[in-house]
């Protein structure tokens, strides 16, 4: 692959173009808050659509986030030595830290995200956009603040619902797989449970939703070039929400969570 000084150099320029597109996008949606008594429908309306309808993916995910968690904590116990009763402790922390809010995260951010770059993509490459503005109306209030609220409020309770399957289904597999009570299991879980962990962990959950819908809503904005540039703008949209959801995943690990 041809990585010459004038392929970094674009590649360069595209990335600058992309961050202070996102940061002007930022901007307008702060400035759009103050219609929110006006958009209180439109904003119900992707309540629900983001998150009721996210919670049946988010379920299955979670339920073997959870199982596989256990068991491979139950592994790592046998290969070092370490009793089981601990499984509940090491299950509960990896969970509300980390499982449930990133993977949650990067399945929203393909079913979700996807979503709203193809949707307001659509709306770019045939002119709906543009008749928005022609008629008066703000898209960036009716079409961008809507979503990206919706993501940021819907993102910490899909996490909270995450959380509760997953353990629900580490102790499943714990129960019958390992042979661990699930007194034992429960035990070790509410004994290692720190509300500051489950705190820390909706606050991620929240920024991850706001990337989500801002990313989303920017890649659909920029869509051109007709069917072709909308599949573009939703691949991109998942990527970059990706990255940066593991990018921002590794801050929140060196602020909020000190060794």
């Amino acid at each position: 692959m041809d990585l010459g000084p004038a392929v970094i150099g674009r590649r360069g320029i595209r990335f600058v173009s992309t961050m202070g597109g996102l940061c002007l996008l930022l901007g307008k949606f702060v400035l759009s808050l103050k219609h929110i008594p006006r958009s209180r429908s439109v904003i119900f309306q992707q309540l629900y659509v983001i998150g009721v309808r996210s919670l049946p993916l988010v379920a299955v995910i979670s339920i073997f986030v959870g199982a596989v968690a256990a068991w491979q904590a139950a592994y790592q116990f046998k290969f070092i030595g370490a009793p089981l009763r601990l499984l509940g402790q090491a299950v509960g922390k990896a969970v509300v830290i980390e499982l449930a809010p990133v993977l949650s995260a990067l399945v929203v951010a393909g079913r979700v995200g996807a979503g709203i770059a193809a949707e307001l993509g659509t709306m770019r490459v045939t002119e709906q956009i543009d008749a928005l503005d022609a008629m008066g109306i703000n898209p960036v209030r009716y079409l961008v603040m809507p979503r990206i609220l919706a993501c940021l409020f819907m993102m910490p309770l899909l996490v909270m619902f995450a959380d509760f399957i997953a353990v629900a289904g580490g102790l499943v597999v714990s129960v019958i797989g390992v042979d661990v009570s699930s007194e034992t299991f429960l035990n070790g879980f509410k004994n290692s449970f720190k509300l500051s962990d489950f705190i820390n962990g909706l606050i991620k959950a929240g920024v991850f939703g706001f990337i989500i819908g801002l990313v989303g809503c920017y890649e659909g904005f920029k869509a051109e070039q007709g069917a072709q540039g909308v599949g573009r703008a939703t691949t991109t949209s998942v990527v970059i929400s990706s990255v940066l959801i593991l990018v921002f995943n590794f801050i929140f690990a060196v602020v909020l969570f000190r060794i």
